[in-house]
Formats: C-alpha cells, structure tokens, sequence
C-alpha cells in the first residue's frame, strides 16, 4: 500500500496576484491616498518605447511604481527608472494625471514623458521585473496593457487625455 499525498483537483492559488492585492491592501491602510508614477521612455530616434513586465501582474507596461512618504513624484520615478530599467534621466515633462480606478478608491498615478535618458545597462529579469526591453511603436509587445496604449495615443497620437488611467 502506498502512502503519500492525495492529488488535489483544487486549482492552485495565484501567489503573484495575491501577493499584489495583500500590498495594496498594506498601502490603503498606510496612507489615505495612493499615489505612483509610470514613464514613458521614448527613444524619438528609433521610434520606440521602454516596456516592462513584472513578475506579478499581467502584461506588457511602462515603468513605475509607487511614491513613497518623504519622497517627491520626480525622486519616485527615478528611483522606478533606475530599478525597473537601469535608466537614468533628465527633464522628465508632465504629461498628465490620471485617476487609476482599478487599483483602489483612492489612486492617482502622475504620468511623465521622457525622452532625454541613459540605460546603463540592459535590464535583466529579477524578482519584480520577468523581462524589459525598447519596443519600435508599430511592433508592440502582445500583451501591452490598454492603459499602456492610451498613453502612446495621447501623447503621439492626439487622442484626447483621459481622467482615468
């Protein structure tokens, strides 16, 4: 007679996705308002664009991430830069702020635009980002994010901006 586990039928709980609801979770209690900052990296020359995918969300994005206490939405974003790409910066613009309904009640995200920055190095999949790279805009990633999408309409294309992210 053999002795060991039962097979289970049970579908196996989505560890990355959990992993990111317990965070949000974590920073709703924390703060009384959410705010991050995503980049869009934009190498004019070859006309393309700095993507990441993360290891515990779905889909192709631009970099960023959340503004921590004592930090300033510029200080955020390179901080971002940096981890998520090895990219370093200079006159980041702008662009617009976007209410990220999705996330929580009470998230905003401040989306810039760059296009004067340095890669140190390319960035290698670690324990946050699965893969990153430059894309030319006509051959983007499949899985690019709708949000990620819309930001290239309406800072390329003239598409009118969006409250929402």
């Amino acid at each position: 007679m053999a002795f060991g586990r039962k097979k289970s039928s049970a579908r196996r709980p989505d560890w990355p996705r959990l992993r990111a609801a317990l965070l949000h979770k974590y920073f709703l209690l924390r703060r009384a308002m959410t705010l991050g900052v995503r980049a869009m990296i934009y190498d004019r020359q070859e006309n393309s664009v700095f993507l990441i995918r993360h290891t515990y969300v779905p889909g192709w994005q631009f970099p960023g991430g959340g503004v921590e206490l004592g930090e300033t939405m510029e200080e955020a974003l390179a901080r971002e830069c940096a981890e998520e790409g090895n990219i370093a910066f200079r006159a980041p613009a702008l662009r617009s702020v976007h209410y990220s309904r999705g996330a929580s009640l009470r998230d905003h995200v401040g989306f810039y635009l760059i296009e004067q920055f340095e890669q140190t190095a390319p960035k290698l999949p670690d324990r946050e980002i699965a893969e990153a790279g430059f894309f030319p805009l006509e051959q983007l990633p499949e899985g690019t994010t709708p949000a990620t999408r819309r930001r290239i309409g309406e800072v390329l294309g003239g598409e009118p901006v969006s409250p929402y992210w």
